[in-house]
């Protein structure tokens, strides 16, 4: 019997931005393979969000996509102020940064938006400005500035945004624009708010109780992007729903020799506690400019894919990037190809707390035994498709169905598992029967295939977590 072939199992996300934002661009993307389009607030003004998501929206309904969004919040970032003209700096040059309130003292002089700054760091600290592009030292801490010591030369212009390895900074955890845009975000009916910057489960709780306050369902993707997010790092994944390892400026805050590392510690938390997981940041960053992937790129999207992450993310390569569809289909080509040369199996360490989980985990074992054999997960709130999703199977595609049309989006981020809209019925078996015959007229399961069936919303004399196993008319 030749069954087809196994959907794709890692997500694409994609940023949209003016290389993407038109219909036929966002139906190019949707086709090559991008599952969840992402919208940068940072850079993001609310008109133009509100007409891209109507855009991807309608598209998707055209296409018949499953497409979930995510609205992406700027968080609490540090930033200097304006200049007339940017400074060139030297090695051994003096920079102050002040209070908005002071007035310069030093040619080199600017000014900063956090006034707790200088409160929060001493003499001895360094200073990454630019994403790298300047190091500093701080040299002494004054009452209402810093004076810094260029380390390496550059040039300094406005608005530059600041990092601080390993300082704890008690930046809020939300700020008003991240408000103003939440609002929107709601409002657009997003999927996934993914929060910048979070430093605790504190942070977690403070947004979902904002999103709930404002009638939202979305779900948060908490971003991991300092030091003190890696010391309560089990704390993040159990508050949040997904997390990202934002590697951009994660990959700041740590000696850039241990950000492998942390990336591989992160995701295999998450297998472990049972969160799904991205991995975002410089994925094909050469192609931008260039229609072809640099071999490591190629090798480090293969590993995030080796470790069995939820969805890798592109930012800049869609957002602006020349070959926006060429990067949707390389990162395409790469996981059909690794998602066949086995794993790191992070997932068989999955702490199973609950008598569902173990359900969950005996309708896997059944189904990866059986040759051929897929799963269908019936779910009304995306729980038992996301535990499928989060467990691992080796060998059989999750198919899941719910009759919430946000679930449906939302399982969009659940690695394996190719979701579907389909009203719940009294009949268990009709409700089965319709499912399976939605599969074979898409091609995804050919009649006689074996199948599992287990969920969380079988109803009449089916037990709510039962597993059925049968092979399809």
């Amino acid at each position: 019997m030749s069954t087809p072939s196994r959907p794709r199992a890692t997500k694409i996300i994609c940023t949209i931005g003016p290389a993407t934002d038109t219909s036929d661009m966002l139906g190019q993307l949707i086709e090559a393979g991008a599952n969840v389009f992402r919208l940068n607030m940072s850079h993001s003004k609310h008109d133009w969000v509100r007409e891209v998501v109507f855009r991807i929206r309608r598209k998707a309904a055209e296409l018949q996509a499953n497409v979930a969004i995510l609205f992406d919040l700027q968080g609490p970032s540090i930033r200097t102020g304006d200049l007339a003209e940017p400074y060139h700096l030297k090695k051994g040059d003096t920079l102050e940064i002040r209070l908005s309130t002071a007035k310069p003292e030093l040619p080199f002089s600017t000014t900063v938006n956090y006034d707790g700054l200088l409160q929060d760091v001493q003499a001895g600290h360094t200073m990454v400005v630019d994403n790298g592009g300047i190091l500093m030292r701080i040299e002494e801490v004054r009452p209402d500035r810093l004076i810094c010591k260029v380390l390496t030369e550059g040039v300094f212009g406005s608005r530059r945004h600041i990092n601080l390895p390993g300082v704890a900074l008690r930046l809020p955890a939300l700020t008003e624009k991240d408000l103003a845009d939440l609002a929107v975000a709601v409002e657009c009916e997003t999927d996934y708010v993914a929060m910048s910057f979070v430093r605790d489960a504190a942070h977690i709780a403070q947004l979902r109780e904002h999103i709930d306050t404002l009638g939202g369902r979305a779900q948060i993707v908490a971003k991991i992007e300092d030091q003190q997010a890696i010391r309560h790092i089990d704390d993040i994944i159990l508050a949040a729903d997904v997390i990202m390892v934002a590697r951009g400026d994660l990959g700041i805050e740590v000696s850039i020799e241990e950000l492998p590392i942390i990336q591989r510690r992160i995701i295999r938390h998450c297998h472990r506690l049972g969160r799904r997981c991205i991995v975002a940041t410089h994925m094909l960053e050469s192609m931008i400019t260039q229609p072809t992937p640099t071999r490591a790129e190629v090798t480090d999207v293969s590993n995030a894919i080796f470790e069995q992450v939820d969805a890798v993310m592109l930012s800049g390569e869609t957002s602006v990037g020349n070959y926006p569809v060429r990067c949707v289909e390389v990162l395409d080509s790469i996981a059909h190809r690794m998602e066949r040369s086995g794993n790191l199996n992070f997932a068989a360490s999955a702490i199973l707390s609950g008598d569902r989980q173990k359900a969950t985990k005996a309708a896997i074992s059944l189904a990866d035994s059986v040759e051929n054999a897929c799963m269908v997960v019936f779910t009304r709130r995306g729980l038992a498709a996301t535990q499928a999703a989060v467990l691992r199977p080796e060998r059989a595609a999750i198919f899941a169905f719910s009759n919430d049309p946000v679930v449906v989006r939302q399982l969009a981020l659940a690695r394996d598992v190719t979701a579907f809209e389909s009203p719940f019925l009294k009949n268990p078996a009709r409700m089965i029967s319709t499912a399976l015959d939605l599969l074979k007229e898409k091609g995804l399961i050919i009649s006689g295939q074996p199948v599992v069936i287990q969920g969380d919303s079988l109803q009449g004399e089916l037990l709510a977590d039962s597993i059925i196993f049968m092979r399809a008319e």
